[in-house]
């Protein structure tokens, strides 16, 4: 463990200061410690921000509100999380161990980093860690890696479980930052690696998740979470899709549907979605709009599995959705 300055925010002014001049902000630390401890990240000065006043859970007639500390454990056992955002526990309860979920905060979660091996091998050339350095990946071991988003520098994918269901339920997060407060929506929070993977997330020096709000609406209260994966005890997903339907009459409405796994960031199946309103709520409309997704694929040498698996794992997560009571 190499040295580095410690202190605790006594306020959001003062987090958002010392994130300005460089300081990393530690929630849970079940992402950041673990990197440091592997000399992956090394930076100089750490600010806790556990002190802050950013750990509730709010219901409204418009929305769920999130504080950014908020424990995955504490949101996914919350009667009116469960009541009016059921994906959001599946979701959570899917992502993580009890453990982690008791220590893990919901704003830690989206910012996690990448779960690529070769981003955490010293030796192995790495564009995230190290940039300019090469993507051991593309030529490697890869079966993991994304097939859509990627770019000739970075194919790693995104890890939250949780980003992949805020985006399909069109969540928005509140951030403060050294000159202002603004909204963005969850999916605006992810870049793509184009020519430059180690820039993340769309957040300025600083800048603070203070909350998430989740709408409520019909589609939110049907909706389903499926994860595939090598190993059912918390491993991460090789493909995921996050559901939402609101139906009438046998007849899709409104949908929405996001997919993890598979992309560099969570990744929104516009397309899919578009081919699916005013269909009837049936497996074979599912069927023929879940194909839509591989269009857009660019498997690697051992990921080709995945370009079958998207449209199935969409399809059942679908299936799922539509048949909550």
């Amino acid at each position: 463990m190499r040295p580095f300055e410690f202190q605790r925010a006594a306020s959001e002014s003062e987090a958002i200061a010392a994130g300005a001049a460089g300081a990393r902000y530690l929630a849970g630390g079940t992402t950041l410690v673990d990197l440091m401890r592997e000399e992956v990240e090394t930076p100089e000065k750490i600010v806790d921000i556990n002190r802050l006043p950013l750990n509730y859970i709010r219901a409204t007639d418009e929305a769920i509100v999130i504080g950014a500390l908020a424990r995955m454990s504490e949101v996914a056992a919350n009667q009116d999380v469960r009541r009016l955002q059921p994906l959001i526990p599946e979701t959570l309860t899917e992502g993580a161990s009890p453990q982690l979920r008791n220590v893990a905060s919901i704003g830690g979660n989206l910012l996690q980093r990448v779960r690529c091996p070769y981003f955490r091998m010293l030796d192995a050339p790495c564009n995230k860690r190290v940039p300019g350095s090469g993507c051991s990946a593309i030529d490697g071991l890869n079966a993991g890696h994304a097939i859509l988003g990627t770019s000739e520098h970075c194919v790693a994918t995104h890890p939250s479980d949780l980003a992949v269901s805020l985006v399909a339920l069109g969540a928005m997060l509140s951030l403060k930052g050294p000159r202002d407060e603004r909204t963005i929506p969850v999916e605006e929070l992810f870049r793509l690696p184009e020519s430059t993977p180690h820039l993340e997330h769309t957040l300025e020096p600083g800048e603070l998740i203070v909350e998430v709000h989740i709408p409520n609406g019909p589609y939110a209260r049907k909706a389903r979470y499926l994860k595939v994966r090598d190993r059912s005890s918390y491993e991460f997903a090789l493909v995921s899709a996050a559901a939402a339907l609101h139906v009438e009459n046998g007849i899709i409405k409104e949908v929405r549907i996001a997919a993890g796994g598979v992309g560099t960031r969570p990744w929104r199946m516009n397309a899919v979605e578009q081919a699916l309103v005013g269909k009837p709520a049936a497996r074979a409309s599912y069927e023929i709009a879940a194909a839509v997704s591989t269009e857009e694929t660019r498997p690697l040498s051992h990921n080709g599995f995945k370009v079958k698996l998207l449209p199935a794992t969409i399809v059942r997560a679908l299936e799922m959705a539509g048949d909550v009571a």
